[in-house]
């Protein structure tokens, strides 16, 4: 990793963190000296990712969360506090989609998606804030999609909920700037993850996706983690309600 801010007096909690984006920011945070939770609903990912930042020397506490229940939100929000006396970063990871026509997406699913990507996101986030107010201020990074910037088939309410994720990014960053709690996005282009995988698995999906990305390849999930590592940082203390989008230049090439 070359870029390596100096997070040694933090407290992260990255939710998804147990495989694809989430893992590889997780362990980003780690390296920089973060104390890092890692949440999910499979116990097994998380407790082998805080079993890896354990292993080189960091410390990391896994705990199993279902983001779609509220009691689970707060239990995670305690449960960081009781282990390592705070919150300074919170990365809201998770998410959830189906890849299928609008028209045939029921309407459960729409409900899940927007219930993870979207409700819990603002529950989380809220929760965390609470007690980064008590600190003196903290950092909130969402991780949205270059799908919030433009309309496509098949995963057109995950584009939706991603979307409406950008807008609460920068509501409450506007709310809560004043609390020196700074709330930003990063915004990947087509990453090559289990969560991605139905899409880019075909190989001629892959050729014409990769034929539309200016640096000609889609992106692996250690390209995600030096934006948020940024934005985690002192160097980005005066920015705010931003999304950065990591996307090889997909969004500029549309």
């Amino acid at each position: 990793m070359s870029y390596s801010p100096d997070l040694s007096e933090k407290t992260a909690v990255v939710t998804g963190g147990g495989k694809g984006i989430g893992k590889a920011i997780a362990l980003g945070l780690a390296q920089c000296g973060a104390k890092v939770v890692v949440a999910a609903r499979t116990a097994g990912e998380i407790e082998a990712v805080a079993d890896q930042i354990r292993s080189a020397g960091g410390q990391a506490h896994a705990k199993v969360t279902d983001l779609t229940q509220s009691d689970q939100i707060e239990a995670l929000v305690q449960d960081t506090v009781n282990t390592f006396g705070g919150i300074n970063i919170l990365v809201n990871n998770a998410a959830r989609s189906f890849f299928r026509p609008l028209i045939d997406l029921r309407e459960d699913g729409f409900d899940k998606i927007f219930d993870t990507n979207v409700k819990a996101t603002f529950l989380l986030s809220r929760a965390a804030a609470k007690i980064m107010m008590q600190q003196g201020g903290g950092r909130i990074i969402n991780i949205t999609t270059v799908g919030a910037e433009r309309g496509g088939p098949m995963m057109g309410i995950y584009h939706s909920s991603k979307a409406a994720v950008k807008m609460l990014t920068m509501c409450m960053a506007t709310e809560w700037a004043s609390m020196n709690i700074l709330v930003n996005a990063v915004g990947p282009g087509m990453t090559r993850t289990h969560f991605s995988q139905p899409i880019w698995a075909n190989p001629e999906i892959e050729r014409q996706l990769v034929s539309r990305i200016p640096q000609g390849r889609l992106a692996e999930p250690q390209d995600i983690v030096g934006a948020v590592l940024f934005l985690c940082s002192d160097a980005a203390g005066f920015i705010t309600g931003q999304t950065i989008y990591v996307d090889g230049g997909t969004l500029a090439n549309s």
